[in-house]
């Protein structure tokens, strides 16, 4: 957690995908259609305390979210719901703090929070990546 807040000192924004170095920051993957994650991820979102849903695109399997920082800061979440196949589906996060300093890992813990709930509520569909 340390280096994550040096490495926030400098930067406002982090993301997920499968070439992540970190591995909590590696694509999550469930074993389930695109429209019936698009179901749960939504409505586990809605649910989440301190996050506001923006906006909903599901044809592009975009949401946006809002989240204020206890410093008042605003994070931009935006979650994407990525069809592989009929039966697996991905999600990647990208959030960034808007303002010209860093963000303390604030966004790395912001992710590490939306994929435990996710995780959490999806627990028998989560999938190791082929």
């Amino acid at each position: 957690m340390l280096k994550r807040t040096l490495v926030g000192l400098i930067r406002s924004h982090e993301q997920t995908g499968d070439k992540a170095k970190d591995s909590l920051l590696k694509s999550h993957y469930y074993k389930m259609s695109k429209d019936k994650a698009w179901e749960e991820v939504v409505s586990t979102l809605k649910k989440m305390q301190g996050y506001k849903v923006l906006h909903e695109v599901e044809s592009v399997g975009e949401i946006v979210l809002e989240r204020r920082t206890v410093s008042g800061r605003t994070m931009d979440i935006t979650v994407s719901i990525i069809n592989i196949n009929p039966v697996l589906t991905a999600v990647d996060i990208y959030s960034a703090s808007r303002g010209s300093f860093g963000d303390l890992g604030s966004n790395y813990r912001v992710i590490l929070d939306i994929y435990r709930m996710l995780d959490k509520k999806l627990a028998a569909y989560k999938a190791e990546r082929q």
